[in-house]
């Protein structure tokens, strides 16, 4: 009987990334999760038990964290009436909410580079990637699928390979000076505050060009404002920024599902110079 050749599997991209201090590694992802765990719980012992380690295991961890460190970055205070307590000092907590800003920002890149790079079959532009430095929070590379001629506006379609298709407003001179055709590179730009998240559209429809569902990665709160993060159904993610009154109210966390809409005239075009 012929054996059917296996369908080779694309190639993907990881990494990992750690803290050193001279010689000495800090710690990366797991000892960085066991100092959120500190911060979330208030005692040694819980937070142990929320990242898999035993009480000894721990605060072995904790100990040779504060030596390379040079500094105490976990602190234990002894119990009383109401039992002792463990909390990150304040380097402690700067260093953990530096470590998750970076780590952020790496698993980005890295979902960038996934994307685009080992798709064998496309061309690639790690100089594109170099020199795009902006504010929009959300970059979808891909192509120019599409071009849709308008009276004034024209209407500029990017897929993204294994990810979606955004929508974008441009006006015809734009269309013109950025030399937009069919198949060309491109990037669609998108701020995070002008993404809108629904959980329960009921039956609705919307007439925001670009919707997408999909499951929701992480809830990164902050002051006033949360920053969510959605891993789409169609391939890729978006980030948008809501209150935090809205996460309470829509019940926003890890797992559960959302659907994120913006206009296409909220979509900025860039090309490579």
């Amino acid at each position: 009987m012929a054996r059917h050749a296996r369908r080779p599997e694309r190639p993907r991209l990881g990494g990992e990334l750690w803290v050193d201090c001279g010689a000495e590694r800090l710690g990366g992802a797991a000892r960085m999760a066991l100092l959120r765990a500190v911060a979330d719980e208030g005692s040694l012992t819980r937070a142990a038990q929320a990242v898999g380690l035993s009480y000894k295991g721990a605060w072995d961890a904790i100990e040779a964290m504060n030596r390379a460190a040079g500094q105490p970055l976990v602190e234990r205070s002894a119990g009383g009436r109401g039992g002792g307590s463990t909390r990150l000092t304040e380097p402690g907590r700067l260093l953990l909410d530096r470590y998750e800003q970076v780590a952020a920002v790496h698993q980005r890149l890295l979902h960038l580079l996934d994307e685009e790079a080992f798709d064998l079959q496309a061309e690639v532009s790690l100089t594109r990637w170099m020199i795009l430095k902006t504010s929009a929070r959300n970059q979808f590379n891909g192509r120019v699928t599409a071009i849709r001629a308008g009276a004034v506006n024209d209407e500029v379609e990017i897929s993204v390979a294994d990810g979606p298709r955004v929508v974008a407003t441009v006006t015809r001179d734009s269309t013109d000076a950025l030399g937009l055709r069919l198949n060309m590179p491109a990037v669609a730009l998108v701020k995070a505050s002008s993404v809108m998240l629904a959980t329960e559209l009921d039956g609705l429809r919307l007439s925001a060009r670009n919707q997408f569902a999909g499951v929701v990665r992480q809830v990164q709160p902050g002051a006033v404002n949360s920053e969510v993060t959605l891993d789409l159904d169609a391939g890729g993610s978006v980030t948008a920024i809501v209150t935090q009154s809205s996460v309470q109210a829509m019940g926003l966390a890890a797992g559960g599902r959302a659907t994120a809409f913006f206009k296409a005239g909220s979509v900025i075009v860039a090309v490579s110079a």
